[in-house]
């Protein structure tokens, strides 16, 4: 794994364990950077200021590493969160949308919550994820969220894997390259 950018000052501490969970598949471990309160705070910040002055009503934030950036960003800028959950996590009547996409490694099921008072139409949203691969999942939650008439202002993820995907517009705060990901995206996202 080469850094490309980084744009923390405190200590970069990410863990990759090769093989795991299964052969050929390299897990990035984000644990220790959240481990850390210094560099969680700095992951907070970093995106708060590139937030701030946008009019987000919401930051959407996909399970389960999603909830840990997209809260305190969406507590520092007085927004509501809104979980995307893994389908079957939601009581039936709060689903207002469920939608399938294709991940890195297979097919997989989210949901979207009703909002409370509120409908998406109209409503700005930020989304804000752990990793960014091919992109697919945050890809999934932008067309959803505009198909109920929502507007996405733009995307964050903490680590961007630059040669996996196109997307110039993507904010990261560290990019990455492996080149052995480029013929074979097998990456392993776990909490």
């Amino acid at each position: 794994m080469k850094i490309i950018k980084n744009l923390l000052k405190n200590e970069l501490n990410i863990r990759t364990e090769k093989d795991f969970p299964t052969k050929g598949i390299e897990f990035i471990d984000i644990n220790p950077l959240i481990l850390q309160k210094e560099t969680l705070q700095e992951i907070t910040d970093i995106f708060v200021n590139e937030l701030r002055g946008k009019k987000i009503d919401y930051i959407v934030m996909p399970e389960a590493r999603g909830f840990i950036f997209g809260t305190p960003v969406a507590n520092e800028l007085h927004c509501g969160c809104i979980p995307v959950r893994k389908k079957g996590k939601l009581p039936p009547s709060t689903v207002q949308a469920s939608f399938e996409y294709e991940k890195e490694y297979g097919k997989d099921y989210l949901e979207l919550p009703k909002l409370v008072h509120s409908r998406y139409k109209g409503k700005n949203f930020y989304i804000i994820d752990d990793i960014y691969a091919t992109g697919n999942t945050i890809s999934a939650i932008k067309k959803e969220i505009i198909s109920l008439g929502g507007n996405v202002l733009g995307e964050g993820v903490l680590i961007n894997i630059v040669e996996l995907n196109n997307n110039k517009e993507v904010f990261s705060i560290i990019d990455i390259n492996e080149d052995k990901w480029k013929e074979k995206c097998q990456l392993l996202r776990m909490f």
